[in-house]
């Protein structure tokens, strides 16, 4: 009898062993965001609060938000605004500064801050000291080619609102009123000019993805997966799209439908576009640049330093390589970052793998990225040049802006991986983008964002822009123009145009992000033509924009 019960408990087990597991039911969601960083965050909270009642999913890889690319220590944190970087402002071909691109960035930038001064306005984001910090912008040169072109830049500048209360000066004794950290033990005969901008910011994007994220974990309608990883995404048959993706802790797999997609992965974004199958993402192909900085955390030293200090490219080097000596603050002290200095890794993640740029050849991009290396001869050289470089290479670098410079004082940071875009061009095979793009399929179902600069700063009218483009029909609804208009008081205006609304923002944003008081505008000023291309999203230049 105990023998007969054993054998049917034992068939009973081997049946139960034998049945097919049944994964979790597939949950499913309005929109997916994959990615922790500040794109996904942004594009999340400008979901939130156009259309409340959207239900939404946030898949991280790593253990939280805010690891990769958006930490603070990963990037330079410049509220780019084109107040110091040089590479906006290129010369044609007679001399002459051209300045359109320079107010773009600015003009996407105040969309940032008033962005920001919104979820400042309305809790979402708490003290505005913790993420953005009045930090005078300047452009340092030497050498008298380069002192003629900052003049000339300053003057064309003077046409623009956006850039008031910027000054120029070729004397030592002012600029070392600005920057005396930068002026001491420097040759006194030597030749220098700098601008200055008391309308400069130093932005922590991670803390403002960190703030962004905990107020979207409120909502009841959104969850945060983070240590999962995505490992599939395939479009459904009612035109959804199905997001598989592992638990990297307990390896478990779950599944998500989701009737939009955005994939603000950084470097991981080119990956998840071609997992799509979508044709648009075939057009793209990725290079990896890293970069590393020289930091000092000596307070001593950093108290004597407020200002981003860009300098000049040198000549024949891209535009990724302008240096500058910044002002930041990082986990709540004042540190100085310097650099970039380029790095190589075929990583397209600082947190990814080193078969990454094989796994995201194919044949669609081969030829493209082919074409690009053999093009782009001076990029090559100048990242083996980058290489080579030795740490006293590094503080002599570090010396022309700091010439008290001390190695003891200083370490080197790695800072992020940047993946810049290579996209196919029926002229010349393939093209090198510096800048950032958004590639979506022709239904709007699924977007991703690729490229590096300017990046966060100017992540709220990026997603703006991904709003436009895939939610067009909703955009134009006297609903959504209503709010848009609230949280960005400008929207749908060039600020460039309208010097008194210029200082009316500047006047409201200053107030609400606790910023330096602007400068006055002179409201007779005649702007120059604003450029016809909007400021949201911008396009891409290879030769004015910057990985860092």
């Amino acid at each position: 009898m105990l023998k007969k019960m054993n054998k049917g408990l034992l068939g009973l087990a081997m049946s139960m062993a034998l049945m097919p597991v049944h994964a979790a039911e597939t949950k499913k969601v309005d929109v997916l965001l994959i990615g922790g960083g500040i794109m996904s965050s942004t594009l999340g909270v400008w979901l939130n609060e156009l259309e409340p009642g959207l239900s939404m999913e946030m898949v991280e890889r790593l253990d939280g938000v805010a690891l990769e690319s958006s930490n603070g220590w990963n990037n330079a944190g410049t509220g780019h605004s084109a107040l110091a970087e040089l590479n906006y402002t290129p010369e044609d071909k007679n001399g002459k500064v051209e300045i359109p691109k320079a107010i773009e960035i600015n003009e996407a930038f105040q969309i940032s801050r008033q962005f920001w001064a919104w979820q400042v306005k309305n809790g979402v984001l708490k003290d505005p000291r913790s993420f953005i910090n009045s930090t005078p912008h300047m452009s340092f040169v030497w050498g008298e080619d380069n002192i003629k072109f900052l003049k000339k830049r300053y003057e064309a500048l003077q046409a623009s609102p956006l850039f008031a209360g910027m000054q120029y000066s070729e004397d030592p004794a002012q600029i070392k009123q600005w920057v005396p950290l930068m002026m001491e033990g420097r040759d006194p005969n030597q030749k220098i000019a700098a601008t200055w901008s008391p309308l400069g910011t130093d932005v922590n994007f991670g803390e403002i993805t960190r703030q962004f994220a905990g107020y979207l974990q409120t909502k009841p309608n959104f969850s945060l997966k983070v240590s999962s990883e995505v490992e599939d995404i395939a479009r459904n048959e009612d035109g959804t799209w199905r997001v598989s993706y592992k638990n990297l802790k307990d390896g478990s797999e779950t599944q998500t439908d989701a009737k939009f997609v955005f994939i603000g992965a950084g470097g991981g974004a080119l990956h998840l576009l071609q997992k799509s199958g979508i044709p648009e993402a075939k057009e793209y192909a990725g290079f990896p640049v890293g970069g590393s900085f020289l930091v000092t955390e000596n307070p001593t030293i950093a108290q004597q330093h407020l200002a981003k200090a860009y300098g000049k490219a040198s000549v024949g080097a891209p535009p990724m390589s302008v240096p500058h000596l910044d002002t930041r603050v990082l986990d709540g002290k004042r540190v100085i970052l310097f650099g970039p200095f380029a790095t190589f890794s075929t990583k397209f993640l600082k947190e990814g793998s080193y078969f990454d740029l094989l796994t995201s050849t194919t044949t669609h991009n081969f030829w493209p990225m082919t074409k690009v290396g053999i093009e782009q001869y001076p990029l090559v050289e100048y990242l083996a040049g980058q290489l080579m470089l030795s740490d006293a290479d590094r503080m002599d670098a570090l010396k022309e802006y700091f010439p008290n410079a001390k190695a003891e004082d200083w370490r080197l940071w790695q800072a992020g991986q940047r993946v810049q875009i290579i996209k196919r061009d029926e002229e010349k095979g393939g093209v090198l983008k510096l800048g950032t793009e958004i590639v979506a399929s022709q239904d709007g179902s699924i977007a991703g964002l690729l490229g590096a600069s300017p990046g966060a700063s100017t992540a709220a009218p990026i997603m703006l822009s991904v709003l436009e483009k895939v939610f067009k029909d909703k955009v134009a609804t006297p609903a959504w123009q209503e709010k848009l208009h609230q949280i960005v008081p400008s929207y749908g205006t060039k600020l460039n145009d309208d010097p008194a609304r210029v200082a009316q923002e500047w006047a409201y944003t200053s107030e609400v992000l606790q910023l330096t008081p602007p400068p006055a505008i002179n409201p007779a000023l005649v702007p120059t033509a604003t450029p016809a291309a909007p400021a949201k999203p911008l396009p891409s230049n290879p030769a004015a924009d910057m990985a860092l």
